[in-house]
C-alpha cells in the first residue's frame, strides 16, 4: 500500500512537471495539475472515541519476602509459568532453624517443670487428706492443718505458673516456626513470571520486590475518561484494541467496556474505566499502551468524505475540500493506481468550498451543506493551492483512498527510502 501512494505521488508529479515541456508560455498559465478523487456518499458516520489504554494483568500481583534474609535459592524465571502455591525462591533458614530448637528446648524445659509441680501438688493434697483425717479424731493440731493448706496453695500457684510458661514457650515455638516457613516464598496464584528482581545471595528484606505475577490469559486495560465524556461513552460500548502479532501485522482485538469508576478526581475531573480482555493468542503484554477506540453509536444523516480530502488553506486558514466539476459518467473509479494507464479526464474546473464538520471517525468526517455523489479532491490539494482552477482528475475508490489512510506515515516514509533509488524496477519512467 506504501509502494501504490508514492507511485500515485509520483505519477501526478510527473504529469504535472511534463506539461513544462510543451510550450514556451508562462508555466503558471499552462500546467494543469494532475489530482485524484473520490466521490462523496451520504450515511451516517460511527461515532468512536480514541483513547491510550494501559494494559495491566486482571489478576497482577508483587511479590516481597516477608522476613529479612538472603536469598539461598531461586526456582523461577521471568516468563516461567507457574501454579498457586509453587515454591519460587528459598530464603537462608539456618539462623531461624536454630530459633525454632531453642524455642523447642524451653518449651521442654517448662513441660518439666509442669510435671514437677504437679507431682509436688498431689504429694501435698496426699498429706492434707491424712492430716485432715487425724484432725477429726484429734491427733493433730490446727497449726500442722494450717502449714499444709499454705503448702498446697503455694503448690497450686507453681503449677498454673508452669502452665502459663508452658502455654508463653509453646506461642513462642508456633511464631518461629511461622517464621522459618516464611524462608520458602511461594506463588499466591497461578500466572506468569516477570520483572524477576531475585538473585541468589542477594539480601532480601520486606521492601525487595523480588516478582510480579499475573494471569496473562486474561488481561484489563485501563482508560482515562474525561467529564465531558461521561454523557456519552457507557458501560457495554464497544471497544476496539489496536495491536501487532508475531510477525509485525496488525491485529484488532474486539472488547465490551466493562466498568467506569463512579468517582472523578477532585483535580483532573477524570475517572478510570476499564476493557476486560482475552489474551489467549498472547498479542498484549502488561505494561503496553495500546490504542483503543471506544465506539458509541452513529452520527445523524450526512455526507460523507475520506479525511485525506479535507485541506486546510495555509493561507487564510479555512477548512475546505477541492470540488472537481463536470466528470463524465464514463470516467470510472480505479482501485489501483500503480499502473500507467490510470485513466485522468480532460482539463476539469476545480472549485474551492469551506465545509461544516457535524462527525468525525477515524477514516471519515460527516459534512452539512454538500451535495452527496460530488467528486471531492483527495491526493494533490497542494498543486491547487495556488490558485488553480483546473485539473485533470483520477477517479478512485473509497476502498483505495481508505487503504492509503491506514497506512502509518513511518511505513510510508521507509517504502519511499527503500524503493527510491530503484524507481525505475517499479514500473516508473522519470
Amino acid at each position: 500500500m506504501a509502494r501504490n501512494l508514492f507511485l500515485a505521488l509520483s505519477f501526478l508529479l510527473i504529469i504535472s512537471c511534463s506539461s513544462d515541456k510543451t510550450s514556451n508560455r508562462p508555466a503558471q498559465n499552462l500546467v494543469i495539475p494532475a489530482v485524484e478523487a473520490v466521490q462523496s456518499q451520504y450515511g451516517s458516520l460511527p461515532l468512536v472515541e480514541r483513547f491510550s489504554g494501559n494494559v495491566i494483568s486482571e489478576n497482577q500481583i508483587e511479590l516481597y519476602p516477608e522476613i529479612n534474609a538472603q536469598i539461598a535459592e531461586v526456582y523461577a524465571e521471568n516468563g516461567d509459568r507457574v501454579t498457586k502455591g509453587q515454591i519460587l525462591v528459598r530464603l537462608q533458614d539456618e539462623p531461624l532453624k536454630k530459633q525454632l530448637q531453642q524455642a523447642e528446648a524451653g518449651l521442654r524445659i517448662n513441660e518439666a517443670r509442669l510435671k514437677q509441680a504437679e507431682a509436688r501438688l498431689t504429694e501435698l493434697e496426699g498429706q492434707f487428706k491424712r492430716i485432715s483425717a487425724l484432725a477429726e479424731k484429734n491427733l493433730s493440731s490446727e497449726v500442722q492443718i494450717e502449714q499444709i493448706n499454705a503448702q498446697k496453695a503455694s503448690a497450686e500457684a507453681d503449677v498454673s505458673l508452669a502452665r502459663a510458661q508452658i502455654d508463653q514457650a509453646a506461642a513462642l515455638v508456633e511464631e518461629r516456626k511461622i517464621q522459618l516457613s516464611k524462608t520458602v516464598i511461594r506463588s499466591p496464584i497461578t500466572g506468569t513470571v516477570g520483572q524477576k528482581n531475585a538473585r541468589m545471595g542477594m539480601q532480601a528484606s520486606a521492601g525487595t520486590k523480588i516478582f510480579t505475577i499475573g494471569d496473562l490469559s486474561r488481561l484489563r486495560i485501563e482508560i482515562v475518561l474525561t467529564e465531558n465524556m461521561l454523557s456519552r461513552i457507557k458501560v457495554g460500548q464497544t471497544a476496539t484494541i489496536a495491536t501487532i502479532d508475531d510477525n509485525g501485522e496488525p491485529k484488532v482485538l474486539n472488547a465490551k467496556l466493562s466498568r467506569i469508576s463512579p468517582f472523578l478526581n477532585e483535580i483532573t475531573r477524570s475517572t478510570e474505566a476499564e476493557i476486560d480482555v482475552d489474551n489467549t493468542d498472547g498479542l498484549l503484554k502488561p505494561g503496553m499502551y495500546v490504542p483503543v477506540d471506544i465506539h458509541f453509536g452513529e452520527s445523524q444523516q450526512a455526507t460523507l468524505l475520506p479525511t485525506s480530502a479535507i485541506f486546510i488553506d495555509p493561507k487564510s486558514g479555512k477548512e475546505g475540500i477541492f470540488i472537481a466539476n463536470s466528470i463524465g459518467s464514463e470516467i470510472k473509479p480505479v482501485s489501483d493506481t500503480s499502473g500507467s494507464n490510470s485513466p485522468l479526464t480532460e482539463p476539469t474546473a476545480v472549485t474551492f468550498q469551506e465545509i461544516d464538520i457535524i462527525a468525525r471517525g477515524k477514516m471519515e468526517v460527516g459534512v452539512l451543506g454538500l451535495e452527496s455523489g460530488k467528486w471531492v479532491v483527495t491526493l494533490g490539494q497542494n498543486l491547487l493551492a495556488e490558485g488553480k482552477d483546473k485539473a485533470r482528475v483520477r477517479t478512485i475508490t473509497w476502498e483505495h483512498v481508505l487503504r492509503l489512510q491506514r497506512m502509518q506515515k513511518e511505513d510510508l516514509l521507509n517504502q519511499i527510502m527503500g524503493t527510491g533509488s530503484n524507481s525505475n524496477n517499479n514500473g516508473l519512467t522519470l
